[in-house]
């Protein structure tokens, strides 16, 4: 049997863990640059008259006036708050998929059936002693099951956020209670596809003739029809794949025109995705770094432009990947406009242990990687970027999101540890 395990409302969950003033109240997370809301709690959720990704100045009206509270992303403690629940889960069976930051599958098959109901529910209480968070819990001998009965499990408030399917009559019940949008899995097409043949629910489509499923559907879709008759086709995944690209790209705080900060923002990100290459212990190949103004912006006059640079030797040492990145910056820079946005992308990567060297290349492995390993030892120690590259500059404030709302980072910053004293 496998378990899925879903955070509610996660960010906001999180925010909610230190502010218990909040609990019962309307909380919404805003994306970078406090643009507009990406996450919301169900009291936020319930105020339709609240649209998700709208610009957040077109309704702040609104959101005044139901008393709603609104965070900046706090993507660090989001990130520790995950860990730690990852951490809990893992005391229950020593196989646990992380899916996503908010979500597990852990496998139960050493727990006798009959107490599924009641490992659930510990799982679900002990998540929420040890971190604060709400979760839900579905429970079902396949992984497409069990995310739908997580899902069942939200959405029927007298499950108390826990459904197990142990029996053929409870899988019938789920499936027959599910839309076919509701299938882990189906997209759009797919779906549309679904119902032209009268398919109303997930039932209809786990009764289908599977010939019709593969010949429309491919083989993953089988694998899906299968998974929905309780038939297990989805392995566990306890070790994640290496990524075969890491990029970041976020929106500048302001619009920016002077080269100088973007060639700063433009080193801090090399120096964020280079450290990710080096924990997944991969090269990269390639580098791409791109440059744009406000697409959406009626005044500006738009410009957008990229450029991929094959490196001479794989590598993942932030001073080579820094000085590629800025030989490509110039060259795609132009004066005269207002830029909102600068990303960087590695490409094709490797695993360092498979690098195949330049004829001559004496010292990928000898000077750069000392200087490497020595700066991740004193950031590991002393805090992120306490060393850094003199391409990054120390003006930050003037290019970096926009975090007016940004609650403190309690679980990792020693300086925003959480206080308590008498008024």
């Amino acid at each position: 049997m496998i378990a899925l395990i879903d955070c509610n409302s996660f960010y906001a969950s999180c925010e909610q863990v230190f502010r218990p003033d909040l609990q019962n109240k309307p909380v919404v997370v805003l994306s970078n640059n406090d643009g507009c809301i990406i996450a919301a709690n169900k009291q936020a959720k319930a105020l339709t008259n609240i649209p998700m990704f709208q610009p957040i100045f077109k309704i702040k009206k609104i959101l005044d006036a139901n008393n709603v509270v609104c965070f900046s992303s706090n993507y660090t403690l989001y990130s520790d708050m995950s860990r730690r629940v990852m951490d809990t889960l893992k005391n229950f069976s020593h196989i646990v998929e992380e899916y996503s930051i908010d979500e597990s599958f852990i496998d139960l098959s050493l727990y006798n059936e009959k107490d599924l109901e009641t490992v659930a529910i510990n799982i679900k209480e002990t998540v929420y002693k040890n971190t604060g968070i709400p979760v839900g819990v579905g429970i079902a001998k396949t992984k497409s099951l069990a995310k739908m009965a997580n899902k069942f499990a939200k959405k029927h408030i007298e499950n108390d956020n826990v459904y197990v399917v142990n029996t053929e009559e409870k899988r019938k019940h789920l499936l027959q209670n599910s839309k076919v949008k509701d299938i882990w899995g189906v997209g759009k097409k797919h779906a549309v596809r679904i119902e032209n043949t009268g398919c109303k629910t997930a039932l209809d489509f786990a009764n289908m003739e599977v010939a019709w499923v593969r010949k429309q559907m491919t083989v993953i879709g089988e694998r899906l029809w299968r998974e929905l008759n309780g038939l297990p086709c989805l392995e566990m995944i306890t070790i994640p794949k290496p990524k075969k690209a890491i990029g970041t790209a976020k929106s500048f705080g302001y619009k920016l025109t002077d080269y100088r900060l973007i060639e700063e923002a433009c080193s801090y990100y090399v120096a964020e995705v280079a450290d990710l290459l080096r924990q997944q212990k991969s090269v990269a190949t390639q580098i791409q770094v791109f440059l744009t103004t406000n697409y959406h912006s009626e005044y500006d006059k738009q410009y957008q432009q990229s450029i991929t640079i094959t490196l001479s030797s794989p590598t993942n040492s932030t001073i080579k990947l820094t000085q590629q990145a800025l030989t490509g910056l110039k060259k795609i820079y132009k004066t005269g406009f207002r830029y909102k946005k600068v990303g960087v992308n590695l490409l094709h990567l490797v695993s360092e242990d498979q690098v195949q060297l330049n004829l001559f290349n004496v010292d990928h492995k000898i000077t750069s990687k000392k200087i490497t390993d020595t700066i991740d030892i004193l950031n590991s120690k002393f805090g992120k970027n306490k060393v850094k590259l003199a391409t990054v500059g120390n003006r930050e404030k003037q290019w970096a999101l926009i975090k007016e709302q940004r609650s403190p980072r309690f679980t990792t910053q020693w300086d925003e540890l959480m206080t308590i004293g008498k008024k």
